[in-house]
């Protein structure tokens, strides 16, 4: 029996419609505060639909795109941040981020920085 696209989901439910096992929807929820599933008696989860599209993002971030824990808060916290960002297609990092924008410019630039602090790093531990 399938439920409606609209309907909560328990957590056994989300784990395997996703393919992704309960306790590591547990672990989610602590590290990813804005992943706050409805807790009902005896401590069960009941996931609403907010909180399926918010698992199957963890889920592509974290499994998909190579993101880790750390990075993929961040990822969420700057798309809360840029309402515009979110729509119903998950996209990639690199259509969203123009910090993966792989310009030839962008790619210059990054390199200049990167050669300066490298060299400010160099100087800093001879001076030590």
């Amino acid at each position: 029996m399938t439920k409606e696209k609209g309907a909560f989901r328990t957590i056994g439910e989300l784990s395997k419609e996703l393919s992704i096992k309960p306790h590591i929807l547990r672990y989610w929820e602590d590290q990813f505060a804005m992943l706050t599933p409805l807790k009902r008696a005896g401590s069960r989860r009941h996931y609403r639909p907010d909180d399926v599209a918010m698992v199957k993002t963890i889920n592509r971030l974290l499994n998909e795109e190579g993101y880790t824990i750390k990075g993929a808060r961040k990822f969420l916290a700057a798309r809360r941040r840029r309402p515009e960002m979110v729509e119903d297609a998950p996209q990639p990092a690199s259509a969203i981020l123009p910090l993966f924008a792989n310009t030839h410019e962008d790619n210059g630039l990054m390199l200049a920085e990167l050669k300066s602090i490298r060299d400010q790093l160099t100087d800093a531990l001879s001076a030590a």
